[in-house]
């Protein structure tokens, strides 16, 4: 059975109270105290929560039981909030390199009049509360020092990814020659898969008891970065095709320059006519006839067709790996569960 936000919510007002109760031990004041709470419920609750989610369900299924125990259940809950919050962090400090206005239907925690730049110093907060929590609920199990390695080793990672984003299109300075399939690729596999779709797992796999050096975790990672590298091209490719009343956002990844995958396979086979058109209308927030040459020119190219290809090859490679997994070492069920969630999804 899965876990519905319902319970995972109910949960995340305890880890709250682990982090602001211990600050007068570091000697914070009322005002501090005050401000962090307020911080965390601005910042770590809002979103979908699916990785989260994830990992609760991942122990269910590698433990075979429909209801965990009732102190299993509770290091799930803590691990599937770590992973939250670690998003948040991450959130924060890339909405101040965007300059995004919004996130998740609120002002962004920097645009706040009462944050501001501080808001950096806040993302520090955020990644160290993760360590926090992982210490007072799991520093007395053997492989706690695995779970700290998996945090900053993921973290580390996601930020690489970061690193070439912002470097292959940074504010304002729009040049496609820095675009190419391979930045794509590694862009997606550091800055989503490994945090979206391997830590989940990996998280689970060590609290289930697997040893930190058994051969499940390449197994997982051959799975799932392939995995979020797909659920990455979709999201790109719902950006530009999908009905904002149904995926719930008006796409504008050509507006902001994004290093898109449809934008790097519409370069992979432009013309040099084509190209020109790109160049002249691909990253212009105004007016809105940029975006919609472009959108012209993706249609005369049939990105969408060769979208569609990929993901019918993506699923069927995905489906093969899965039906060779050794279900003595880990049940097939921790994969499908994810396919199933992400195979042409719509929104």
């Amino acid at each position: 059975m899965r876990t519905t936000s319902k319970e995972f919510t109910e949960f995340f007002p305890q880890l709250i109270e682990d982090i602001v109760s211990e600050l007068p031990s570091f000697g914070a004041t009322p005002e501090m105290v005050s401000r962090i709470r307020q911080m965390i419920e601005y910042n770590v609750m809002g979103g979908k929560m699916n990785r989260g989610l994830s990992v609760v369900d991942t122990v269910k299924i590698m433990r075979g039981e429909a209801e965990l125990p009732k102190d299993i259940n509770e290091k799930a809950l803590v691990l599937g909030w770590s992973v939250e919050w670690l998003q948040a962090f991450f959130l924060v400090a890339d909405d101040i390199m965007d300059e995004s206005p919004s996130r998740r239907g609120q002002p962004a925690w920097y645009r706040r009049k009462d944050v501001g730049i501080l808001a950096i110093n806040d993302s520090f907060i955020l990644e160290a509360c993760i360590y926090r929590l992982l210490k007072k609920y799991f520093r007395s199990e053997p492989y706690y020092i695995e779970l700290v390695e998996l945090f900053h080793e993921t973290s580390y990672q996601t930020e690489l990814g970061q690193m070439v984003d912002l470097l292959t299109a940074p504010e304002n300075d729009i040049n496609l020659d820095r675009f190419s399939i391979q930045k794509h690729g590694y862009i997606v596999e550091y800055k989503t898969a490994y945090y979206s779709f391997y830590l989940p797992v990996a998280l689970a796999l060590l609290m289930t008891g697997t040893p930190a050096d058994s051969p499940i975790f390449q197994v997982a990672k051959d799975i799932l970065i392939p995995l979020g590298t797909y659920f990455q091209i979709q999201d790109d490719y719902l950006d530009c095709y999908g009905e904002p009343e149904f995926i719930g956002k008006v796409g504008t990844d050509i507006e902001d320059n994004k290093c898109s995958w449809l934008v790097v396979q519409a370069l992979d086979r432009v013309t040099p006519e084509q190209r020109q058109i790109l160049d002249e209308n691909y990253g212009r927030k105004s007016p809105a006839e940029h975006a919609q040459r472009v959108k012209q020119l993706y249609r005369d190219l049939d990105i969408e067709g060769v979208y569609k290809s990929y993901e019918d090859k993506a699923i069927a490679e995905l489906q093969d790996k899965i039906s060779k997994v050794d279900e003595s070492l880990v049940p097939r069920e921790v994969f499908t569960a994810f396919l199933n969630k992400v195979a042409k999804r719509t929104k």
